[in-house]
């Protein structure tokens, strides 16, 4: 355990302050904003983790939440403006990240071992869903497909590759994982009873 690992789990920690934060929030500007600012932390974590055990293992994950990084800032802006022209950018924007999230997805696959690929193609169905539902209108979408993604995420990055023979964890990235479901879960607590209240302030594209 070395200094830049323990500086990655100091990340991690922040990440997940942010994560449970942003699905607390109804207004969508501010929930890309602190998502974002999560993403940023995620991506700086496995950097560190790169710097700890070896950059190539961390390459993807840091691509990853690079494009998460920008995307949620990105939608940011787009939802922060809130104009004819903003809407339209964040349409082709969401078009691109649909794209490139596709084209990631598959090489994934490819590159997966064949007895995981099918772990593989529903995390990648989890994480369009993600993309587009963070962008639909309402408070619903976006929480109901984090929590499938984060599930998906769960099963292709932590405990199940142990049935394969692969006995590493990412406890960190559980407990990442499991924030985003938590904050859901307390969320609709919250307003159970009072579910209107729910939509209030929430911004639509």
């Amino acid at each position: 355990m070395n200094t830049w690992f323990i500086i990655a789990q100091a990340l991690g920690v922040i990440t997940i302050i942010f994560e449970f934060a942003s699905y607390q929030i109804k207004d969508k500007s501010k929930y890309f904003l602190t998502t974002g600012i999560g993403s940023f932390f995620w991506m700086t974590m496995f950097v560190a983790m790169g710097l700890a055990a070896g950059m190539d293992t961390q390459l993807s994950l840091i691509v990853a939440a690079t494009y998460s990084t920008i995307r949620n800032l990105v939608f940011w802006q787009v939802f922060s403006r809130d104009t004819p022209k903003s809407k339209e950018f964040g349409i082709n924007f969401l078009l691109v990240m649909i794209v490139v999230a596709l084209v990631a997805g598959t090489l994934a696959i490819i590159n997966s071992p064949a007895e995981v690929q099918w772990l593989h193609i529903i995390g990648m169905i989890a994480a369009l869903s993600f993309v587009i539902g963070q962008y639909l209108p309402g408070v619903h979408a976006v929480r109901i497909t984090v929590a499938i993604y984060a599930v998906a995420v769960l099963l292709t990055q932590t405990p199940l590759n142990i049935l394969y023979g692969d006995f590493r964890w990412n406890i960190m990235g559980i407990l990442i994982e499991c924030a985003k479901i938590a904050s859901v879960v307390v969320f609709y607590v919250r307003y159970r009873t009072q579910p209107q209240k729910a939509q209030l302030q929430f911004a639509k594209p």
